[in-house]
């Protein structure tokens, strides 16, 4: 509370009094004016930095609706965040930042999946894997779906690679729930909310109608209209909305679309689905130059394929040297440009009759190759990783300090050959060379993607230059759209007036004026005066770490953090990061870097759970968690380091000290029970400080009486079985269905499938180096995870035995940089790789839930561990929006809201019918099912209750 109030002291009037008047509904501790946090939460994936005085994270409409109606009575522009993916500074601002958080994911299917009624928080893909039982699938398919949300998809009517104009979100939208600039709520799917709305705001609908009357009775501006729509076109608001719609709540429908939070808040909508069909075909097929290419897509056009993209040279080079890539790429001739053209259908023969369909509209156009397309799955997921792979590879391969500048552009495509070659022009003409070309072509649609630095005046006006002649050269000479589907924003808000003439643009304002008349809805955005403000408040890039020094600030990151409920997420701490070390260089303005740094402590480190999850959705890879633990390695004491080195030399102590301490917490549960425990629990903890782990009712008993023995049965099929630490300490919880330990259900598995069971010798002192490795000390993991490589060598004699982990992060500490000649599996993975055939399944009843670790995720077992689960039981569910469990060893100890934060979801995520979980990590299993209410045990006790041993 007392940097709450320090941030409150900073605040210009009348801030303070919105900050009182938003505490009044919105709770204080979701209310934001500290340094740290309004930077962080303010950033964006766009190239341009305004840091918000305020931030507030929204949870409900009736939060948002407050919000309003205090910013309208204040006179304080407010501005709308979702996920942040945005490209164009849609969603920065100077003022208040209203970030939707943690709630927001309310779905709902209607009538069979013909309709689905969606929060903003959606994230697109979700709305996808709610709709794939149905066969259906929302019609906006932008590049980001995995990461951006539903608000975002239909404020920035963002479309992609298959959608086109004829099923992105303006085409597609049924109703929405729109809250306006004074807090006013309209569902246009409601006859009385309509009839209430046209009473209440009669000057907004009577100007509605004057614009419509206005268009009309303009017969050349009209048709101008018509024919800007018929590409693809989100610069500035949907005028198409007044000659497709003449009912005046209609045309305000659609004008929503595209108006990137400018006219009203959408606090829900319903989109008409399309279908998605189960059989496709993929082709990537190369052209000797961009025209044969583009001459490829215009017959195309005519033919049964739902995406076309276009890749020029430049593109193909980018990519020619990234692991999985085809190798000719290399030998493509210097003008050479492909298409990944891919076709679907309902069935089978019809998609065989769509590729015939597709390959003749072919002929007669040269090819560098035979066109031929693959059904296959792994492989058409291959030829479209060259695709997906293009922004990144420009991103990683960009100078420390430059930012990656993606535009896109529309021309009709008739004139796409001309348009793309005029482009790759002025690229090199401007001194862009290394610059890529690449969209969809289907629809005209090019994306340009450079890198820039902003820091250097000559390389701004260099920029500058690049971007006036890229916009003569749209609206003059082909009359195309300067954004088709990245929204206008700041980026493109002096350019709208260029593209669509004095008349329309006048028609805009508007427009505007007559939504929100006080300029308070993400003002700057769309309609700016400023014929400068796509050059202004340019976002530095400064170095910081090798590791994070590649980060474009785009956020895909995100929906994997445990933490981004709760802290911050990898984007947002490579955001501070970033700037301590500005500000370190600078060598000024010291009392602000301490006050990042010491805020940075709980907020970015302690509630970071190294997971390194965030690397498998990162363009470029960043594992923000390794750049964590190389912060905690710089900053340990030399108390901790020293209490590391006796911890490694000691190991059955450490051992017998958890024993120890887990024996007397369930004496003490036995003599105090439950609540009072609990209570003397978090008092010890308070005293602590924070230091001592909080108990919890899913505590494991010790386990002091394991026995690992080589049992040697002569069978010949011989296994090295390594239980890690954490297995031969801690037993099951007293909930637990099964109360053996995991060592010996994995043994009882192991003896029904025939196998010899081999052990490490010294086994107690034995561990991988991760307890060490996460908390910064890495020469003590180095050392025990040698001293645990050179006991697996000995025991299977050189790699001659596959070796068995029952645990999946210790897997995966040891895979790095392994032995080559050591073969390590996981539970998962060794159960389907070598005793399936040995083991007879018979499935028990009911629903069961699986939770996928993040070592798992990372080593690509996902499949393993829930088909194994799917042999066992009838039902198999894996709960959407868990991905870490936040538990992090004894992260989710020490601080048990990062694991609630990144549970949150789980309990509501289980059918009732869900009684027991499996995973395979048993500290993760702890967190799972004090979070879901069932209890979670390792996949091991799963399989061996549901087999028998093939006589």
């Amino acid at each position: 509370m007392k940097k709450r109030r320090k941030g409150l002291l900073r605040l210009p009037d009348p801030y303070p009094r919105f900050y009182a008047e938003l505490a009044r509904v919105i709770p204080d501790a979701r209310i934001y004016c500290d340094p740290f946090r309004t930077l962080a939460y303010g950033t964006d994936a766009s190239f341009y930095r305004l840091v918000p005085r305020i931030v507030a994270k929204v949870a409900t409409p009736a939060e948002i609706t407050h919000a309003l109606k205090v910013s309208h009575r204040l006179k304080i522009p407010v501005t709308f965040r979702a996920a942040g993916t945005s490209l164009s500074g849609q969603a920065v601002t100077d003022s208040v930042l209203l970030l939707l958080a943690g709630s927001w994911k309310r779905h709902e299917i209607r009538d069979g999946g013909e309709r689905i009624t969606l929060e903003p928080g959606v994230i697109g893909a979700e709305a996808n894997r709610f709709l794939l039982p149905y066969g259906r699938k929302i019609g906006p398919d932008p590049a980001s779906i995995n990461h951006c949300m539903i608000g975002g998809i239909a404020a920035n009517n963002a479309s992609g690679m298959c959608c086109g104009t004829t099923e992105n979100s303006y085409r597609t939208v049924e109703s929405m729930n729109i809250i306006f600039s004074d807090g006013t709520l309209l569902d246009t799917a409601d006859p009385a909310s309509r009839r209430a709305f046209s009473e209440s705001h009669r000057g907004l609908i009577e100007e509605i109608v004057r614009i419509r009357e206005d268009i009309r009775g303009d017969e050349a501006l009209r048709q101008r209209i018509v024919r800007k729509f018929r590409i693809k076109n989100t610069t500035g608001y949907s005028l198409n909305s007044f000659t497709d719609y003449a009912d005046p709540i209609d045309i305000l429908l659609h004008l929503m679309v595209g108006s990137e939070g400018t006219l009203g808040f959408l606090s829900e909508i319903t989109y008409r689905t399309v279908a998605e069909h189960p059989h496709k075909a993929t082709a990537l097929i190369f052209f000797p130059d961009i025209r044969n290419a583009c001459l490829a897509t215009i017959r195309l056009k005519e033919g049964p394929v739902s995406a076309v993209e276009l890749m020029d040279r430049a593109s193909l080079r980018s990519v020619e040297n990234t692991e999985g890539m085809p190798p000719f790429l290399k030998s493509l001739p210097a003008e050479a440009a492909a298409l990944l053209v891919e076709t679907r259908a309902g069935d089978a023969a019809t998609l065989s009759r769509q590729i015939g369909e597709a390959t003749g509209l072919l002929e007669g156009i040269p090819t560098l190759f035979p066109v031929s397309f693959t059904t296959v799955q792994q492989e058409f997921e291959s030829l479209w990783n060259v695709r997906k792979g293009l922004f990144p590879a420009v991103g990683a391969d960009r100078r420390i300090g430059t930012t990656v500048v993606i535009e896109d552009v529309v021309f009709p495509i008739e004139r796409l050959a001309d348009a793309t070659l005029d482009l790759e022009s002025l690229m090199k003409k401007h001194g862009y060379e290394k610059g890529i070309i690449f969209g969809h072509a289907l629809d005209g649609n090019l994306h340009f993607v450079f890198t820039q630095d902003f820091r250097d005046p000559d390389e701004l006006t260099r920029y500058r230059s690049l971007m006036d002649d890229v916009c003569d050269m749209v609206v003059k000479k082909y009359d195309g759209s300067l954004k088709g589907e990245h929204g206008t924003g700041r980026n493109m808000a002096p350019f709208v007036e260029k593209e669509w003439g004095e008349k329309a643009y006048s028609l805009m304002r508007r427009i505007k004026k007559a939504f929100d008349p006080d300029d308070l809805l993400s003002p700057g955005v769309i309609i700016n005066e400023n014929p400068h403000v796509h050059l202004e408040n340019l976002k530095p890039l400064p170095q910081a770490h090798e590791i994070i020094d590649k980060c474009i600030e785009c956020g895909f990151c995100e929906v994997m953090c445990p933490s981004k409920d709760l802290s911050t997420t990898p984007r947002q701490r490579i955001v501070i990061q970033r700037e301590i070390a500005r500000l370190r260089a600078a060598g000024e303005n010291d009392p602000m870097r301490r006050e990042l740094e010491s805020d940075y402590r709980y907020l970015g480190d302690r509630t970071c759970a190294t997971d390194g999850l965030c690397a498998t959705t990162c363009p470029v890879s960043i594992d923000t968690g390794e750049h964590t633990r190389i912060l905690r390695s710089e900053g340990k004491s030399r108390l901790g380091a020293f209490a590391a080195r006796w911890a490694a030399g000691h190991y059955p102590a450490v051992a017998a000290g958890v024993r120890g301490t887990l024996s007397a917490l369930d004496l003490a549960r036995r003599a105090f029970g439950e609540p009072l425990l609990g209570a003397i629990s978090r008092g010890v903890r308070s005293v602590s400080g924070g230091r001592v782990p909080l108990w919890n009712p899913e505590m494991p008993r010790a386990l002091f009486d394991g026995t690992f023995r080589d049992r040697d049965r002569g069978s010949g099929k011989k296994v090295v079985y390594f239980p890690s630490c954490i297995v031969r300490t801690m037993g099951p919880a007293r909930a637990d269905e099964d109360q053996r330990p995991v060592f010996e259900a994995m043994i009882s598995l192991l003896d029904k499938a025939g196998f010899d069971v081999l052990f490490p010798k010294k086994l107690e002192s034995l561990c991988c180096g991760m307890p060490f490795g996460s908390k910064g000390f890495f020469e003590e993991a180095e050392r025990k995870r040698r001293e645990l490589e050179e006991a697996l060598l000995a025991c299977s004699e050189g790699g001659t035995y596959p070796v068995l982990f029952d645990t999946s992060p210790c897997l995966l500490t040891m895979r790095k940089g392994q032995d080559s000649r050591l073969r390590l599996f996981d539970s998962s993975e060794f159960i389907s790789s070598f005793l399936l055939d040995a083991l007879r399944f018979a499935k028990r009843p009911g629903t069961i839930a699986v939770h996928v670790t993040c070592s798992s995720r990372k080593m690509g077992l996902a499949d393993r561990i829930v088909s194994l689960a799917r042999l066992c039981a009838d039902e198999v569910v894996v709960p959407m929006r868990v991905e870490c469990c936040g538990m992090a060893g004894d992260r989710g100890l020490l601080h048990p809201e990062l694991r609630e934060s990144a549970l949150s979801d789980l309990k509501q995520s289980l059918p009732p019918d869900c009684l027991a979980g499996y995973s395979n990590s048993r500290m993760c299993e702890m967190g799972l099912s004090l979070q879901g209410g069932i209890p979670y045990q390792s996949i091991v006790y799963l399989v061996d209750r549901c087999t028998g041993r093939i006589s």
